[in-house]
């Protein structure tokens, strides 16, 4: 039985700073995951992370998110390790976590 293809976003880590981005309508990399293009379809989604796999002085392996609408229209992560990421880093506050509570 073939899996039904669900939404998706394409991630990746960015290679100099090592924070999770997501590849957006423009095709450029957002640190906001309710930035990202949201995939609806396996051939488009496919195509698009071929292209993205393809931009290895950014980042390197690429990879599909599940992700759903939120309230506001957005891309929204479904899985905890993709809500994990999009925040930022865990261990103490800097980078995107920084950024968000204005230190």
């Amino acid at each position: 039985m073939v899996k039904k293809f669900t939404a998706k976003v394409i991630t990746t880590n960015r290679l100099l700073e090592g924070d999770a981005v997501y590849l957006t309508r423009d095709g450029i990399w957002s640190p906001e995951f309710g930035d990202a293009e949201l995939f609806t379809d396996p051939a488009g989604a496919s195509l698009a992370l071929e292209t993205a796999n393809r931009q290895t002085l950014l980042h390197v392996g690429a990879y599909f998110a599940d992700a759903e609408t939120d309230p506001s229209g957005r891309p929204s992560p479904t899985h905890y390790r993709e809500r994990l990421r999009s925040m930022g880093p865990s261990n103490y506050c800097h980078g995107k976590q920084a950024e968000r509570a204005n230190v």
